[in-house]
């Protein structure tokens, strides 16, 4: 399915992955990339392909803020997160959220890549592969030290302020367990958070093995990919007050614990974009099952509150200083431009 005017022609393309060259027969518009960056699975990186990353993301934590909408974020890695703070109401739990987080990862992408001289894509997180026990998700390669982005908190290295635990949370469940003690990210201090907090701290995390095993299993993402239209499909890949038990979104979130467990702060942890180009992964693998129909498919109220306004893909989505603010039509296609990637 294209946009309305758009003229088909089918065309073969190509691009290099490894030593392999992928083609598929695809529509062409006049938006159409010639090069696709390729986003691979964390594991399937060499080692200094990790290390490249790693270090383009200890870059922007290192670069001045340029224009945040929170004034006290320092860094421009602080500038993302500030800008998730003050936007999440208006992206969460709404037919835009599957749009935005494409828009917001692919912004902090080309951050990596133009102002930290990455050269890379940005890696996703399949977390399928490592939860089928709770050992498994503990010792996942994604926590190693040197080759990952460290592991779980320590108890006791971190005290949460009064009031700052996140409501969305369930009752009688602090998922702040400590800072984070190994790594490349053990000494990086977060200026923003929790919630609208302005506080330096540490980087928390808290490990909840037992929701990986329940919310981000190969179960649950093919209870996604079954999902006949867009509607259904984006309310259970994203859970949240939209559904009576956590999905993956959510799941991923408060698994991890620490800061990616706030709903308003938690890409102060790197490990959120990885978490969310996975989730981008999904649903680009679910708009390919039937192109056609489900490639510009949007839906879904664009407001928690009322007077509700169904989204399309007319709908502006805001990146304010983080990157360009698109339309929803404009980020459909991860082939044409301004996205030009695409997923191994």
């Amino acid at each position: 399915m294209l946009p309305p005017g758009s003229s088909v022609v089918l065309v073969l393309l190509c691009f290099v992955h490894a030593a392999s060259v992928y083609c598929e027969t695809i529509p062409w518009q006049d938006r159409r990339c010639r090069n696709l960056l390729v986003r691979r699975e964390w594991r399937t990186l060499e080692d200094y392909e990790k290390h490249h990353y790693l270090k383009a993301v200890q870059c922007l934590q290192s670069l001045p803020a340029h224009n945040p909408a929170i004034k006290a974020a320092r860094t421009r890695f602080d500038e993302f997160q500030a800008h998730h703070i003050t936007i999440a109401d208006e992206v969460h739990n709404v037919g835009q959220f599957l749009p935005f987080h494409r828009q917001f990862v692919k912004s902090y992408e080309l951050a990596l890549r133009n102002e930290c001289g990455y050269r890379g894509a940005q890696p996703y997180w399949d977390w399928t592969l490592d939860t089928h026990t709770p050992e498994a998700y503990l010792h996942s390669p994604i926590w190693d030290a040197i080759t990952g982005f460290g592991g779980n908190g320590l108890a006791g290295t971190y005290q949460l302020p009064p009031g700052a635990l996140d409501p969305h949370l369930p009752a009688n469940i602090n998922p702040y367990l400590g800072c984070v003690q190994d790594g490349p990210f053990t000494n990086h201090t977060l200026s923003l958070g929790p919630r609208h907090l302005i506080t330096d701290h540490c980087l928390t995390r808290g490990f909840d093995a037992s929701s990986a095993v329940k919310y981000i299993t190969t179960a649950a993402r093919q209870n996604a990919f079954i999902q006949p239209t867009f509607e259904l499909f984006r309310i259970e890949l994203e859970g949240g007050s939209q559904t009576r038990d956590r999905r993956m979104h959510d799941g991923g979130h408060i698994s991890v614990g620490g800061e990616m467990s706030d709903f308003y702060s938690s890409p102060g942890d790197p490990i959120f974009y990885l978490h969310h180009a996975n989730l981008d992964h999904i649903w680009w693998k679910w708009q390919n099952v039937d192109r056609e129909n489900r490639l510009y498919q949007i839906s879904g109220r664009s407001t928690t509150s009322a007077p509700f306004v169904n989204v399309t893909l007319d709908y502006t989505l805001q990146m304010g200083s983080v990157g360009k603010s698109v339309q929803i039509r404009d980020v459909m296609d991860i082939h044409t431009e301004e996205n030009c990637y695409t997923y191994a």
